[in-house]
């Protein structure tokens, strides 16, 4: 019970702890119940954060997009930055690519109601499906072309 205890109230010291177990082959020792489920919470957070990046920066295409003359250099590095982002969470999580066409389409839905809500504009006006192939928004010279709405 004491790693449940340690794990609780000092997790920083719980995970050294648990580290140096592993580095000196301590096997028996191990919290492997909170170990197993920290490792499970890396993954989701790693697939998270993808999620959100993908979002800001699918909100940021379709701005650039639907939004011409508001387009700003700060959009600019938003846009860059989310694809540098994802850039390395990809690079340390490559599986995750293979979850990329869906965490898109996830995404575009919460990065379609971000985009009408920042630009006023209703949610109807954007694509009910990502306009935006996969290879086009990791581009880094992507920027999509202006559609003018009436």
């Amino acid at each position: 019970m004491e790693h449940a205890i340690n794990y609780e109230q000092d997790f920083y010291s719980w995970l050294m702890y648990n580290a140096q177990l592993l580095k000196e082959k301590r096997f028996s020792e191990l919290d492997i119940e909170n170990i197993a489920e920290e490792l499970e919470s890396m993954g989701r957070r790693d697939k998270r954060e993808l999620l959100s990046r993908l979002t800001v920066l699918l909100a940021h295409l379709l701005k650039w997009q639907f939004q011409p003359v508001r387009r700003s250099k700060s959009w600019e590095r938003t846009i860059d930055e989310q694809r540098e982002q994802i850039y390395l969470i990809l690079s340390d999580s490559p599986s995750l690519k293979y979850q990329l066409e869906n965490e898109i389409s996830h995404a575009y839905d919460l990065s379609v109601k971000a985009a009408a809500k920042e630009t006023g504009m209703k949610k109807t006006i954007f694509p009910e499906t990502c306009p935006f192939a996969s290879e086009q928004i990791l581009d880094e010279n992507f920027y999509p072309d202006a559609v003018m709405v009436c």
